[in-house]
């Protein structure tokens, strides 16, 4: 009984312990080993993670206000919240509240003002010909008069030429008659003549002193001629000078009321301009493809003020960009054109952040900008447009979406990545150029 139960046991002891078999266990260990430092030597792509939003390359693209150009009342709306609108479609009508504008036919009115004020700086223009013809005719008579005056100075001057002849020709007489009439009247009071040859020739004496005190009244009278000739001829002057001067006044005081008037026209015109463009603001259009959203005024008869808000206006069409931020550790390590792999939110993905050719769901982008100032959050924002060579990025992205951005640095072992890691050290700097150098060397 006793030898039975020792062979069942034994039998139980080998099947359970399988003591008669060979242990495995250091292959195992040294196959581990093995596998360990084939993966240590395995490259591995340093990369920058980092956060960011779906945003347009475009300012005009992005999400913007739409604002009342002018104070009004709504009177209608075109459209509601959601709706899809095109460039040029109505959005909502307004009336205007201002005293000023409240007239229907202002337009038309100020257009009135503007054509009298033309028309009166075409009557000024009619007025300075006229005082320039005016002008001209004076300078003429002024002209004909000097020399008529003139012409009569000469005649006088002439004359006087003539009576001082005759004066010097009466003088020889005179002076022959007068030296005769006194030989006669010593002749008389000697008694050799007769009294009846003396009175004689008294009266030749006297003849001819009378012909010389004439001779001279015709000279002093000439000469009082010239001199009131050239007082005539300075008093035409001034009298012309005097008219010409007025009549320049006015043609200078019809030009300042022509420049008045012209600076009124302008005016008038740059008002009959801001009221017609006034009326077109009253009709608030869509500026751009897109959809109504976030509308801030309701109602009808609501008072809008300038530059209110009114609604928000997300354009159709979108060249999408993602804002990613950085540390400014990292920054450094940025450089335009350089690679990044995206994770959108919404979009299925499996991520190997070491190998990004064997991920799945990422898509390629491209760094175009990155601004050299921080930001308030303490990070660095950068600017990452579709990597053309990659795959396209998905119709369904929406502006505001997130995005998780993973930027592609340089190959290393997985080593000496566990080894910057442990040290705390920085990524290594990607360089394309010194690349190129190092290959072309």
């Amino acid at each position: 009984m006793e030898k039975i139960q020792t062979k069942v046991k034994l039998k139980a002891l080998d099947k359970i312990y399988r003591i008669d078999k060979e242990s495995k266990i250091k292959y195992w260990f040294f196959a581990f080993i093995l596998l360990l430092i084939i993966g240590l030597l395995l490259p591995w792509t340093q990369n920058i993670k980092s956060k960011g939003t779906i945003t347009s390359l475009y300012q005009e693209q992005r999400p913007q206000e739409i604002n009342s150009p002018i104070p009004g009342k709504i009177i209608k709306w075109w459209i509601k919240e959601g709706d899809f609108v095109k460039k040029g479609d109505t959005i909502l009508q307004l009336s205007e509240i201002k005293g000023d504008y409240l007239d229907p036919l202002l337009v038309d009115r100020t257009q009135r003002q503007v054509d009298a004020k033309k028309g009166s700086i075409s009557f000024y223009k009619e007025k300075i010909v006229a005082a320039n013809s005016q002008i001209e005719a004076l300078k003429i008579g002024k002209r004909l008069k000097t020399e008529q005056i003139v012409n009569k100075l000469g005649q006088l001057h002439n004359k006087l030429l003539a009576e001082k002849a005759e004066f010097e020709a009466i003088k020889n007489e005179f002076e022959l008659v007068k030296d005769q009439f006194e030989r006669q009247e010593k002749m008389f009071k000697e008694g050799l003549v007769s009294q009846t040859q003396l009175q004689q020739r008294n009266i030749s004496f006297q003849n001819i002193l009378s012909k010389k005190i004439a001779s001279e009244n015709k000279i002093a009278q000439t000469n009082q001629e010239i001199l009131n000739n050239k007082l005539e001829k300075n008093g035409i002057e001034q009298e012309y000078t005097e008219k010409i001067s007025k009549a320049e006044g006015e043609r200078f005081q019809s030009l300042s009321q022509i420049s008045m008037s012209e600076g009124d026209v302008a005016k008038l015109e740059n008002s009959v301009a801001n009221y017609s463009i006034r009326n077109g603001m009253y009709i608030i259009l869509a500026p751009q493809d897109g959809q109504i959203v976030q509308a801030k005024k309701s109602g009808i008869g609501e008072i809008l003020k300038d530059g209110d808000h009114i609604a928000i206006i997300v354009p159709s069409r979108v060249n999408y960009a993602v804002e990613m931020y950085v540390r400014p550790v990292d920054l450094p390590l940025i450089a335009i054109g350089q690679k990044v792999r995206f994770m959108f939110d919404g979009f299925p993905y499996i991520v190997f952040s070491g190998w990004p050719k064997n991920s799945y769901g990422t898509f390629g982008g491209k760094i175009i900008a990155f601004e050299n100032s921080i930001g308030s959050n303490g990070l660095f924002r950068v600017l990452v447009t579709e990597d053309s060579t990659d795959k396209k990025w998905p119709d369904q992205l929406k502006i505001g979406s997130g995005a998780q951005g993973i930027t592609l640095l340089k190959d290393v072992p997985i080593w000496y990545e566990l080894w910057r890691n442990i040290n705390g050290f920085p990524p290594d700097f990607y360089s394309k150029e010194k690349d190129t150098d190092k290959k072309s060397k």
